[in-house]
């Protein structure tokens, strides 16, 4: 998916003409909390919620803020990824969209990367997910797919993240499967630590389960 695809329609812009008022009105208007100043169709700066609230004329012109050195931004050709790190790292809820020119061509909302998110990992289709904890030098991607693959499980995607506290990697694996019992002794007999599972059954299955547990107990 194009970044460009992502941008929201609903977004509005200050100018430097509009006032601090005015920014914090479409700001709870908007569910935000910052936004863009184009001026001339330039992305001039981000204005935070909270730099407006401390300013002391907030009935003047932004144009006269001494907050307008802020400018995160991410380019229309990046991944949609660069946007979830601005995101992240600078905890916004718009990133703004620009080119290389510095015309700016929109915002991208935080609901929007969290859809993104959703589609691109496979969260909306059905399937379980199993947590693997390895070394980083036993990471191999192609054993892994191969472990699934004999145990008749499809990935439908992977995370990777680092545990610092530990050294080691949690390999995060969306399969198409609920119930990964085969792949789970498969990745154990491989010495793979399977440290969670996640949605391995249905409920109609975890319910007979425990229905017969019950049975074979009131039987004894």
């Amino acid at each position: 998916m194009k970044i460009e695809q992502l941008i929201s329609s609903v977004v509005p812009i200050l100018e430097l003409t509009d006032t601090g008022s005015r920014a914090l009105s479409l700001m709870e208007q908007s569910n935000v909390t910052q936004l863009p100043i184009v001026a001339e169709q330039q992305y001039r700066a981000l204005i935070h919620e909270n730099d407006v609230l401390d300013w002391d004329t907030p009935e003047s012109p932004l144009g006269k803020a001494d907050f307008l050195s802020y400018r995160p931004a991410v380019f229309v050709n990046s991944h949609p990824y660069e946007a979830l790190r601005i995101a992240h790292e600078h905890n916004l809820s718009i990133v703004p969209v620009i080119d290389n020119s510095n015309y700016y061509l929109g915002a991208i909302t935080r609901n929007e990367l969290l859809g993104y998110m959703t589609e691109s990992s496979g969260l909306n289709n059905p399937g379980a997910i199993i947590v693997l904890e390895l070394d980083p030098r036993n990471y191999t991607l192609v054993d892994i797919a191969r472990i699934c693959e004999n145990e008749d499980v499809l990935i439908i995607s992977t995370q990777v993240r680092n545990s610092n506290h530990n050294g080691k990697i949690e390999l995060t694996i969306k399969t198409n499967r609920t119930d990964l019992r085969g792949a789970i002794s498969s990745f154990e007999r491989h010495d793979y630590i399977v440290k969670d599972v996640y949605g391995e059954q249905n409920n109609e299955e975890d319910l007979r389960e425990r229905f017969d547990m019950l049975m074979n107990f009131i039987n004894m």
